[in-house]
């Protein structure tokens, strides 16, 4: 049979294919492993102290793995997507920008793949999208002007009545 040390390796190690951890999680898991082994076997299972610990601080995520050209993986089940803000509503039930902060990911990152937000743009371009869109600021501008003009008129003409 396997020693205890040797135990908590072989679950360490399956652990660590899955998630990255730094130093300090690695040791409170096999501390959590060990006394979860123990209390298997028998023996009499140590209650973890405890600490006070800090506010959970974002885990480091490296971009270039998780934002690839032709999918997003999520950080939660390690799937790929071509888009993630669906994926992590209904099946982790959590939205983008918890996801983000969990993970320390900078707010103005979109969770889609490159590839796909790249086509969209040019589809979009194709189809004289931009255009429309500058007509209509541009319509709205004028609009604007010409309430405020003729906001400034109605209180000057009320303003002069006997």
């Amino acid at each position: 049979m396997a020693t205890l040390s040797e135990m908590v390796v072989q679950v360490l190690t399956a652990r660590l294919t899955k998630k990255e951890m730094t130093l300090e999680e690695m040791q409170k898991e096999m501390t959590a492993i060990a006394n979860m082994i123990k209390g298997i076997e028998g023996e009499a299972i140590q209650a973890p102290e405890p600490t006070q610990e800090e506010p959970a601080k974002p885990q480091k995520v490296n971009l270039k793995k998780v934002f690839k050209d032709k999918e997003v993986v999520c950080l939660l089940c390690n799937k790929g997507f071509t888009t993630l803000k669906r994926h992590l509503a209904k099946v982790h039930n959590i939205s983008d920008k918890e996801y983000k902060k969990q993970f320390g990911i900078p707010a103005k990152q979109p969770l889609v793949a490159k590839n796909y937000s790249e086509a969209r743009r040019q589809g979009a371009l194709d189809r004289g999208l931009g255009d429309v869109l500058a007509k209509a600021r541009e319509t709205r501008m004028s609009n604007l002007k010409a309430k405020k003009e003729a906001g400034g008129k109605a209180k000057g003409k009320a303003g002069t009545s006997k």
